[in-house]
């Protein structure tokens, strides 16, 4: 950070002796400092990994996506005993609505910010969707998976952690705000694991941490569109 000094400690000793002078340089010096200093912050200020409140809210501006949702997100608030706990439960914002999650906090906003920049520089291709949804859930301990149906339809599923997804990751998902799939093609379910066991599957093979066959596996959590 620059300060004034940096200046005044460059006047020659003709005139350093002076101290009117030398507060002059550096009352006429010290807007230029401040306004460099401002100047200098900025990367930081609307970097995406530092930025934070409106800040991130003019780099959400500029991707093209922002924190206020149109479909809330419901079961995500934190609460004790009757639902998403310490670590998983988002806190009520102060004007949030008691129904459901409207506005984003940074940290998951950051997030979604991350997911469109990705989906910005996808081609379209099912390849390509899978290298884009590892970059963006996989700094989380999760895979998504693609069922293809063949028929313009696909599920959307989360797996490959040893517990559940929060449930705000859950309702972002399922809310359609990680949708990777072309215009022309209907995501009609989402699959996520219900507790820490695999996903059940027939003839899945052992040692499989992320499908389990019978007494290994576990019966998913499917939401339908």
């Amino acid at each position: 950070m620059a300060t004034s000094t940096d200046y005044t400690n460059l006047i020659t000793s003709q005139h350093a002796d002076k101290p009117k002078f030398v507060a002059t340089i550096a009352t006429t010096c010290q807007p230029l400092v401040d306004l460099f200093n401002v100047f200098s912050a900025m990367n930081a200020d609307f970097d995406l990994n530092l930025a934070v409140g409106a800040q991130l809210d003019i780099v959400g501006q500029i991707i093209g996506i922002s924190r206020q949702l149109k479909i809330p997100l419901v079961g995500v608030y934190f609460t004790l005993d009757t639902g998403p706990g310490l670590d998983n439960g988002v806190l009520i914002g102060p004007y949030d609505p008691t129904t459901g999650l409207v506005s984003l906090p940074d940290a998951y906003y950051r997030f979604l910010l991350a997911a469109k920049i990705l989906n910005n520089y996808w081609d379209g291709t099912k390849e390509t969707a899978y290298a884009i949804s590892q970059a963006i859930f996989a700094p989380l301990g999760y895979t998504l998976f693609i069922q293809d149906y063949s028929n313009l339809t696909v599920a959307l599923g989360l797996i490959g952690a040893q517990e559940p997804p929060p449930p705000i990751i859950i309702a972002m998902l399922t809310g359609g705000l990680f949708d990777l799939t072309p215009a022309t093609v209907r995501i009609v379910s989402y699959i996520y694991p219900a507790n820490t066991s695999p996903i059940f599957m027939l003839d899945a093979q052992p040692g499989n941490v992320n499908f389990g066959s019978l007494d290994v596996g576990a019966f998913a959590n499917v939401k339908f569109n």
